[in-house]
């Protein structure tokens, strides 16, 4: 039974716009249909100072895989877009990162992946285009939707509508 993905993208290095654009391909041929995406937003970097701004986008999928199929099919998207995964365990420019925020009513809690993902209430950049698809649908551990976690985020990091989203 197909389930509602949430997938958040983030890019800062290299053609931003283009990153993104091959990820949504590779998406689109690795894990199912894009049923919803939102606008791209600029934001600053979350966790780490880097001079180069993100290009952030949340992309909702009906996806029948199991989520640690999920994960390495987004490992292998990742790769084939540019990224190079260095070792590095804290957060750091990179060409593409593709999150899982939400996976239905999934919960999933292990060191390989985690599921919804922990700083989404956290995140601006995550919220905000989550909202735009779909602010209705419901954090399965917080049990409030992603219109009620953007009105209580604590984050103040510049988030700004980049290309919007043609209706």
């Amino acid at each position: 039974m197909k389930k509602e993905l949430f997938l958040l993208l983030g890019t800062n290095l290299g053609n931003r716009e283009e990153n993104l654009s091959k990820a949504r391909n590779c998406i689109q041929t690795e894990l199912g249909g894009i049923i919803k995406v939102s606008s791209v937003y600029e934001t600053e970097p979350w966790g780490f100072s880097s001079e180069l701004q993100f290009l952030n986008q949340v992309i909702k999928i009906a996806c029948d895989l199991e989520p640690y199929e999920i994960l390495e099919k987004i490992k292998f998207m990742e790769a084939l877009v540019g990224r190079v995964r260095s070792g590095f365990e804290g957060y750091s420019s990179r060409v593409i990162d593709i999150d899982v925020l939400l996976y239905g009513s999934e919960v999933v809690n292990t060191a390989e992946l985690i599921i919804p993902h922990t700083k989404l209430a956290d995140r601006l950049f995550a919220l905000i285009p989550l909202v735009e698809i779909d602010g209705n649908v419901q954090h399965p551990i917080l049990k409030k939707s992603m219109l009620e976690l953007l009105g209580e985020c604590g984050d103040s990091l510049q988030v700004s509508i980049y290309i919007e989203k043609k209706t």
